[in-house]
């Protein structure tokens, strides 16, 4: 399991942008099992929260300073910027603007934890922020999202919020309170045994949502073209203003990492799955799109972040010496 969950690490790039051809040419096979959406997130959730638990809150609590940088960065600069490119570039377009705000307004990614594992940040900052994040979201996404499209597109509040506790809140704290009664004995238990399903269900979630939007994924025009590059730049934007706001304050190296990744991921599968259930169908579509771009940038960023971070002992010494 050890084995088949490092490959499908290394694939992670690919399996999402996989789910989204999968989900487009199966839609007919696949529509019908969308209900089963919410659950299997939830499975990705619960898995993805059994290293946490309640005394990081304790131990991070000294310097708070880049939990409340990266909030800011994910719901209140990108949901701005997403919103005025929107408005920038679908000028009218009330649904397509929505759908931009959405994709930057869900909490942070669970899977930022792989990478900045990955690539030797902090840990424990990650799993701090993403659990303060995952538990703010029944409130922050539907109110932000309301905020910024006005009265203009229907959608039921209450409903989300009970989506998101749903698929986000209660997995992950069913997973801390385990983790925290074992002292930590759940996750080698059950973690390495659990998280290789765990990636393959988050391939299975994006094609089961994207069956759902295949009327408008499978007509590339001109349109979607221009949408799938501004959901391109807005991911990429994330990433990059996280990485400037941490090297700017001068922090160390693992909180940089850690602050490009919390900022610049998205829990994009959740995003995608309130959307096709809890909006119109246009508003899905930028969401979707996010979900081609996340993974593969988040490898990027990782590669940038190690030649910056992690240069090879001879160069450093090289450097040293000059």
């Amino acid at each position: 399991m050890l084995k088949v969950n490092h490959f499908l690490e290394k694939a992670m790039p690919f399996i999402t942008p996989l789910g989204v051809i999968i989900g487009v040419l199966l839609a007919g096979y696949l529509d019908s099992y969308v209900f089963l959406v919410p659950w299997i997130f939830a499975f990705i959730t619960f898995t993805g929260s059994l290293g946490s638990n309640f005394s990081s809150l304790k131990q991070v609590a000294s310097n708070p300073v880049p939990i409340f940088v990266v909030l800011g960065i994910l719901h209140i600069v990108m949901p701005i910027w997403a919103w005025l490119l929107g408005h920038l570039m679908f000028p009218g377009d009330v649904l397509t603007i929505t759908g931009l705000v959405l994709g930057v307004v869900i909490p942070t990614g669970v899977t930022s934890l792989l990478w900045v594992s990955i690539y030797k940040g902090s840990t424990l900052l990650t799993l701090t922020i993403v659990l303060i994040d995952t538990l703010l979201s029944p409130i922050l996404v539907p109110y932000s999202v309301a905020f910024f499209s006005g009265a203009t597109v229907e959608m039921d509040t209450s409903a989300i919020m009970k989506g998101l506790i749903g698929m986000v809140v209660i997995p992950s704290l069913i997973g801390m309170v385990l983790n925290q009664l074992t002292k930590g004995k759940i996750k080698p238990l059950l973690a390495p045994r659990l998280a290789p399903f765990s990636k393959i269900a988050i391939g299975l979630c994006v094609a089961l949502n994207s069956a759902k939007v295949a009327g408008f994924l499978s007509h590339i025009d001109a349109k979607l073209i221009k949408m799938a590059l501004m959901v391109l730049l807005i991911a990429f934007s994330g990433y990059l203003i996280s990485w400037v706001a941490g090297h700017c304050l001068k922090w160390k190296k693992e909180e940089i990492i850690t602050v490009t990744y919390t900022g610049g991921m998205r829990n994009i599968s959740a995003g995608a799955a309130l959307a096709v259930a809890y909006f119109p169908v246009a508003v899905a579509v930028p969401v979707i799109l996010g979900t081609l771009f996340q993974q593969i940038l988040a490898s990027v960023f990782g590669s940038f972040l190690n030649r910056y971070y992690h240069k090879p002992y001879a160069v450093q010494k090289e450097k040293q010496a000059a």
